[in-house]
């Protein structure tokens, strides 16, 4: 799901710049204001946590990448905003220090990962998981199906990105300038690793890890206004 340097015409990538500096400043002063001593270092816990399981990434022929983001598990512990931080970092570190999504498409790479996937997860969760008990089997369903959900509509978007691109972008030969994948390509090939695979990867590890917060520290649930 990392977009590569080239595969996004440069007014794509400046637009994500764009829509993503208010939502980073956003995110910095509300986390700022919002997260305890106690939850400062579960944040930094939370980008290594994202960083790593983002390295166990397969290629996909005619998109890019596919793997988890942890971001509705992050979601769920420290709250939306601090899990838009969280994975930020990670993919920054990510871009910066081994070239795994391109520096001129961070602002994509973030909207879709950093933003949309850890706010949609957060917030169908809150939905599912609505006047539940915290140490109930039903939050453990609502972390997973939140989860799968938000990933694939992570991995829709980057594909839509991708398979937008030939038709405002192309050579006077018709030639595409930057992904050559149209949207019949780029969806189905995003989707489907994802809504196959990682999605349940992802759903899982995130049910697995609330279950067993709701038996070893539910206070970190009850903290992260699960």
């Amino acid at each position: 799901m990392h977009i590569p340097d080239g595969y996004l015409g440069p007014a794509t990538c400046g637009f994500f710049y764009v829509v993503m500096m208010p939502i980073w400043t956003m995110a910095s002063k509300i986390v700022k204001k919002t997260l305890n001593a106690k939850q400062v270092p579960l944040l930094a816990i939370g980008a290594a946590f994202s960083f790593v399981i983002m390295m166990f990434n397969v290629p996909i022929p005619g998109g890019t990448t596919g793997h988890a983001v942890g971001g509705v598990l992050i979601a769920i512990l420290l709250g939306p905003w601090a899990a838009c931080i969280a994975i930020t970092v990670a993919l920054v570190v990510q871009a910066l220090l081994f070239g795994d999504g391109g520096i001129t498409a961070i602002g994509a790479n973030c909207f879709n990962m950093a933003f949309v996937l850890p706010f949609t997860g957060y917030f169908l969760y809150k939905v599912i998981s609505y006047n539940s008990a915290v140490d109930s089997n039903r939050r453990v369903i609502a972390a997973g199906i939140a989860a799968y959900i938000a990933l694939n509509i992570a991995a829709g978007l980057t594909g839509f990105e991708f398979g937008i691109q030939p038709i405002f972008h192309k050579m006077a030969s018709g030639e595409a300038l930057y992904c050559p994948y149209g949207l019949n390509v780029a969806l189905p090939a995003m989707l489907s690793e994802h809504l196959l695979v990682f999605g349940w990867v992802e759903a899982i590890v995130t049910a697995l890890v609330v279950k067993y917060l709701q038996k070893q520290d539910l206070n970190l649930l009850k903290e992260g206004r699960a």
